[in-house]
């Protein structure tokens, strides 16, 4: 009697049950091998187009994740489970993370948009963020700069792509300007020639387009002037550091006066 009983109750079961079984194997089979199918082909678009390696993988496990996720919860439908309260826990669950992860998130939007937009690219010398550097590398949350002297910076992602970008090596030139001054009594001409014939003679400035000097103001105590000349990007602190030398010298040479700020100051003497 026992054991027609269990060989009844075994037989209502995969009576009842079998074809969910089975039906819910099935759909587990094919949700992981499409998942598997839709990880490489996503993974392998964006390898061609080239997009950062960390995009790449972060972007083919997510789609193998969801899938599967469809796949368990079809699987658990086919048992009579209401799978509606899972995704609504889900949701929430999700809802109650982006709230207390808004920051890192908004960093994390930032980076994706980063890596597959390029607005920069590792070596590239930029501003921006409130600081600015040599982009030593490009996280998901952040980018790491060097600064001028050598100090690591890690600037969160949304700082730098909410804000303006400069690029400072983004074209082949770049423009060099030092300030001059001169005395009002000097002659303005002479002053010119000279600092063009510093600028040409040195071996990083460019002959096109060539070196320039103009007058920007009557300061209170000088003729201001900018010294301009162009340089390849890469070369621009050096010039910049050395035009800034040999001009003074160059001044000096022709004893043409550099003013410093001074007050004059007038006396009267009362008439008693």
């Amino acid at each position: 009697m026992d054991i027609d009983k269990i060989l009844e109750q075994v037989t209502h079961f995969a009576t009842n049950y079998g074809l969910q079984v089975l039906g819910a194997v099935a759909i587990l089979f094919l949700g992981k091998l499409a998942a598997r199918i839709a990880r490489n082909g996503v993974r392998k678009l964006l390898e061609a187009r080239n997009v950062d390696r960390s995009i790449v993988s972060f972007a083919s496990s997510l789609i193998y994740f969801l899938i599967l996720t469809v796949a368990v919860l079809a699987a658990l439908s086919k048992f009579g489970i209401q799978t509606t309260s899972f995704i609504a826990v889900l949701g929430a669950a999700g809802f109650a993370v982006g709230l207390a992860l808004q920051g890192s998130l908004g960093n994390f939007a930032a980076g994706v948009l980063i890596l597959v937009l390029r607005p920069f690219n590792v070596g590239d010398y930029i501003k921006g963020g409130g600081t600015e550097g040599t982009v030593k590398d490009i996280h998901l949350f952040v980018t790491e700069l060097a600064t001028l002297d050598n100090v690591k910076v890690l600037v969160p992602n949304s700082a730098l792509f909410g804000g303006n970008i400069e690029v400072l090596n983004g074209y082949d030139t770049r423009r060099v300007v030092c300030s001059i001054g001169i005395g009002y009594g000097e002659n303005i001409g002479e002053a010119r020639d000279t600092a063009i014939e510093v600028m040409k003679s040195h071996e990083l400035t460019l002959d096109d387009p060539g070196p320039d000097v103009v007058v920007t103001e009557w300061g209170d105590s000088s003729v201001n002037m900018a010294a301009v000349c162009w340089v390849k990007p890469e070369n621009y602190w050096s010039v910049f550091f050395a035009m800034n030398r040999q001009i003074k010298e160059a001044f000096d040479g022709k004893n043409i006066e550099i003013p410093f700020p001074q007050r004059v100051v007038h006396m009267t003497k009362d008439a008693a």
